[in-house]
């Protein structure tokens, strides 16, 4: 379209042409910007789907593989919990005169005659020895027991000495061979520390007075972790260290385990059967025995108690270690 426009210079009319907005304004232009943008929108569409479907297909996978895994490890401690009341039942059946020849002994300890027990506080040697005072008396031998403080934490020292004297009778120690010290120095509490020059002279002169072949303690972990148990323990290594105990006399140490071993009970059999070297297994009914000797220090019956006494390893399993010098050595530079 042209529209007529004034006359130039030279008299001649000049047509000047325009468009119109119509015309000026592709509508091909118009439309591009929103055709690329509804093609961006279904591009991450599609590669939101993608991703989902890729996540979807992993998770699918991890789950079929936990699920096998699952019950792998199902069967495998089904295995595990059977193989274990086997091996625990073919200890305490007798198969012909023989059956020692092939079957591993449900005990192993070094022989002795006079055996001396350390321990820190009333029901320690129930608690965590109680099958070794068990094997000891069924072997013969005397079983003295030196308890180095009362127990008055809680202000029971006179009720827990006694506890002590009648869960050592009902395992077969005598009451003149139990020893208990109620010294100042030597209180039962985790937050005083036990000297180890005191319980050294007091554990020594035990061992010369009693003519012992064998002591038995914690080890440098205690057990349950409580200081005057491992107090005992660094007093028992340095008379070891500087050669101050009897070359006849022996010294066992009582192994601690991780929490997982010291609730399994008997399931812990074949642990302590390839790692120790020296261990006792008690029956099924000697079992009781020690759970109704520490059912008499009632007064020490809190519900986490009596729960110890039915899933803990030490009411049916104790392992033992040997204490020698090169040990000793390492554990004290440690420390």
């Amino acid at each position: 379209m042209f529209h007529s426009s004034p006359v130039d210079a030279n008299g001649s009319v000049v047509n000047i042409p325009t468009v119109s907005s119509e015309e000026f304004y592709d509508p091909v232009l118009l439309t591009e910007p929103a055709v690329y943008h509804k093609e961006d929108t279904e591009n991450q569409q599609q590669e939101g789907r993608s991703q989902e479907n890729y996540l979807n297909a992993f998770y699918s996978i991890v789950i079929h593989y936990l699920n096998e895994t699952l019950d792998h490890i199902i069967l495998v401690l089904l295995a595990y919990s059977i193989l274990c009341i086997i091996l625990y039942k073919l200890l305490f059946r007798r198969l012909g005169p023989g059956y020692r020849r092939w079957l591993v002994r449900k005990s192993h300890l070094p022989p002795c005659t006079r055996a001396l027990l350390v321990t820190a506080h009333p029901d320690d040697e129930v608690m965590f020895f109680g099958p070794t005072i068990l094997e000891l008396r069924r072997r013969q031998c005397r079983v003295f027991v030196l308890c180095l403080s009362e127990g008055n934490h809680d202000r029971k020292g006179p009720i827990r000495r006694q506890e002590l004297w009648d869960a050592c009778e009902s395992l077969g120690v005598r009451p003149e061979d139990i020893t208990l010290f109620n010294a100042t120095h030597l209180q039962d509490d985790p937050t005083i520390e036990w000297k180890t020059v005191t319980i050294a002279n007091q554990l020594l002169r035990q061992v010369e007075s009693l003519d012992v072949d064998l002591v038995i303690t914690f080890d440098k972990d205690g057990v349950s972790g409580h200081p005057n148990h491992c107090a005992i323990y660094y007093a028992t290594a340095s008379l070891c260290l500087s050669g101050m105990i009897p070359s006849n006399c022996k010294v066992l140490t009582l192994e601690t385990v991780n929490l997982c071993r010291k609730y399994l009970s008997i399931f812990d059999l074949p642990i302590t059967l390839l790692l120790s070297t020296n261990w006792v297994i008690l029956s099924w009914r000697a079992r009781r025995a020690v759970q109704n000797a520490m059912r008499l220090h009632n007064s020490q019956m809190v519900w986490f108690r009596k729960l110890y006494i039915v899933f803990s390893r030490y009411m049916v399993i104790n392992s033992l270690r040997e204490i020698n010098k090169s040990d000793v050595e390492f554990e004290i530079l440690d420390t």
